[in-house]
């Protein structure tokens, strides 16, 4: 099991690293005015998000499955656990925002500018936070051991 974990944390890092670039691209697509620019950042947004993001996101859920089934009935009882797992689904919700958000400007319906995509940038680092001191500090705080 300590092998699993360890995969999943790989993969969430990947998954966290095109959730934390992939706005970033959107902001510099907003603000981009020429073809060949705005050619690129399609294709740069394409390959980060089905090509880095949604594997590392569709691996790491697994993995996390994987480990949740080991011992689900005493997890999902746990308050922690609840909260992270709720998490993980606003994180899902939010990671395919951002596939709604690729295919805008695919079809070139951008209709944000950079300010929002520069706030949008911001929401991984709480989901991050959340997750992360959940899954570490959470047994503790919640007074249960796994």
């Amino acid at each position: 099991m300590l092998w699993i974990k360890a995969f999943h944390l790989i993969f969430m890092v990947t998954w966290f690293s095109g959730l934390f670039y992939l706005p970033r691209l959107y902001v510099y697509h907003a603000e981009t005015k020429d073809a060949i620019g705005n050619a690129r950042f399609k294709i740069m947004e394409r390959k980060l998000y089905y090509g880095i993001t949604t594997p590392g996101a569709v691996i790491t859920i697994l993995l996390g499955i994987w480990l949740f089934s080991a011992n689900w009935q005493t997890l999902l009882q746990m308050p922690w656990m609840q909260l992270k797992l709720g998490l993980v689904f606003l994180l899902v919700i939010y990671h395919l925002y951002l596939g709604k958000l690729l295919r805008d400007f695919k079809h070139d319906r951008n209709q944000h500018g950079h300010v929002f995509y520069r706030w949008l940038n911001e929401v991984p680092v709480i989901f991050l936070i959340g997750i992360i001191v959940l899954a570490i500090t959470g047994p503790a705080m919640f007074h249960t051991h796994l």
